[in-house]
């Protein structure tokens, strides 16, 4: 079974001018010691997603439909009080700018000595040994003197580190990372993608990856889901996803990263166009108007995600794996 299950989830944010579907039925599942990869660009409803999964949706946003299923137990249908007690303990999240994650004023130690005593019975001077050990576990050197330092006096990667070591205190099954590694320089980048990667295999701990960087992703992943305009466009394994993509916009991505023959030429490549207006979504297919293999169906119809023939692992939502769609027509 499934660690983390997510069905046909939907989550609206009213607004003065209408309703914003920010996430707009989507499924998929997550195993015990899986890294699975969301991907998509700003305002795609990657990190609506986590929100809704991890019950950290801000008014006015609100699930409105679907299911979460994280261990057997359904979130949804959990009081405040009973989801309180599950994040933190069994569901970990670290963000992407540590600094506005932790509180100025305490030190590194003792807020992580605060989220072990919310959850498990510990004395305080247990839980410092714990939240000492922790942070050693990340990689930060000198743990015992770095626990007494306040977030001002460390770097952005020993932050970003101490958000985590904050995360695994409790032993969660589940870590969510919303793009942990955005604000980051390269250099520091691929030692938290090394560690997180560590951290799976040592406590064979599940990763919901949130990021738009397809090269973080080719580091990391197991499995990879691509949103766009709230809705999963391709599922696939990491391997079958960079050797052969499938949806017109998975192909954009990966050829929207800069390679060095592209020296040779004057421009990079870039998808055209821009995202629709929630508001005022197209008729047809979201990526329509941007899609270079866009034809008279794309237009009127909104397509469904589908399973492509011969590969039942991956599923992609586009007319151009319709069965029932002829294939000449598909230009």
């Amino acid at each position: 079974m499934a660690l983390l299950e997510v069905k046909n989830l939907v989550t609206k944010f009213p607004t003065r001018t209408g309703v914003v579907k920010a996430v707009d039925g989507v499924s998929f599942f997550l195993n015990h010691g899986e890294i699975l990869a969301v991907v998509g660009e700003s305002g795609s409803g990657k990190s609506v997603t986590s929100l809704s999964i991890m019950g950290l949706l801000q008014e006015p946003g609100y699930v409105s439909g679907g299911s979460i299923t994280f261990d057997g137990t359904d979130l949804l249908a959990l009081t405040n009080k009973n989801m309180e007690r599950l994040r933190g303990q069994k569901l970990a999240m670290i963000f992407q700018e540590p600094m506005t994650s932790l509180n100025p004023v305490y030190r590194v130690g003792d807020q992580i000595v605060e989220a072990i005593q919310t959850h498990m019975s510990m004395k305080k001077n247990e839980a410092w040994e714990r939240a000492v050990e922790m942070l050693r576990v990340v990689g930060i050197p000198s743990p015992e003197d770095r626990a007494r330092d306040y977030p001002h006096q460390m770097s952005g990667g020993m932050r970003q580190r101490v958000m985590i070591a904050m995360a695994l205190s409790c032993n969660p099954q589940l870590l969510i990372a919303d793009e942990p590694t955005t604000a980051l320089d390269v250099t520091i980048q691929a030692q938290i993608l090394d560690l997180i990667y560590k951290l799976r295999d040592d406590y064979n701990m599940a990763v919901l990856f949130i990021t738009h960087d397809l090269g973080v992703v080719s580091e990391v992943a197991d499995n990879v889901v691509v949103m766009y305009c709230g809705q999963v466009v391709e599922q696939a394994g990491k391997i079958a996803l960079f050797e052969k993509p499938l949806h017109p916009y998975t192909l954009g991505l990966l050829n929207s990263i800069p390679r060095l023959e592209d020296e040779k030429s004057n421009r990079l490549y870039t998808i055209r166009g821009t995202v629709p207006n929630p508001l005022d979504m197209p008729q047809g297919c979201p990526f329509s108007d941007r899609c270079e293999k866009c034809f008279n169906r794309c237009l009127k119809e909104r397509p469904k995600l589908m399973s492509v023939q011969g590969d039942p692992t991956r599923k992609v939502r586009c007319f151009l794996y319709d069965q029932q769609e002829a294939l000449p027509s598909c230009k």
